[in-house]
């Protein structure tokens, strides 16, 4: 009888495997002191730091652990950046898991390369992303290559993302 303990353990190794097929590159972030994890902290700040210095064009697709449709909606957004042929940051930010919890469910986001974790208090950090949005996800920023911002609950639509990969 497997224990909970080496169950997450067999979870864990196997999101580990995983990351290179996702293209997240090992050690891309320190989450704690010492310990070198490739989910980056994603705190009330973070985005207004993206706004401004991010990479361009780039997707972020908000979810949850329990959301039933955002790896749907993010491998859609994954398939028309494979199909534009474009260097394009697509970053999953999971926001009710942080560090190894989060890395667990980085299966569902194959094509990321960025994964994120809420690090704060949810409700100020989605706040500071979007202060209508109300934690219905997924909840996706499409940031353009000139600086436009759209923001959509579920997927987007082809128009939305032919205007934001031109």
């Amino acid at each position: 009888m497997n224990s909970v303990f080496e169950l997450r353990r067999r979870r864990l190794l196997s999101a580990a495997l995983a990351l290179p097929a996702l293209g997240l590159p090992l050690g891309a972030a320190a989450q704690r002191p010492g310990r070198d994890s490739v989910v980056l902290d994603f705190d009330a700040a973070t985005w207004s730091r993206l706004l401004r210095e991010g990479p361009r064009p780039a997707a972020y697709v908000f979810t949850t652990t329990w959301c039933s449709t955002c790896p749907a909606v993010f491998e859609q957004l994954h398939a028309r950046i494979s199909a534009a042929r474009q260097r394009v940051e697509l970053a999953a930010v999971v926001m009710d898991e942080q560090g190894e919890r989060a890395l667990m469910h980085a299966h569902h986001y194959r094509g990321a390369t960025r994964l994120y974790a809420f690090n704060g208090f949810e409700p100020e950090i989605r706040h500071a992303v979007d202060p209508k949005w109300r934690n219905i996800t997924p909840y996706v920023a499409l940031l353009g290559r000139q600086g436009s911002d759209q923001r959509v609950i579920g997927p987007p639509d082809a128009s939305r993302l032919r205007a934001w990969l031109a």
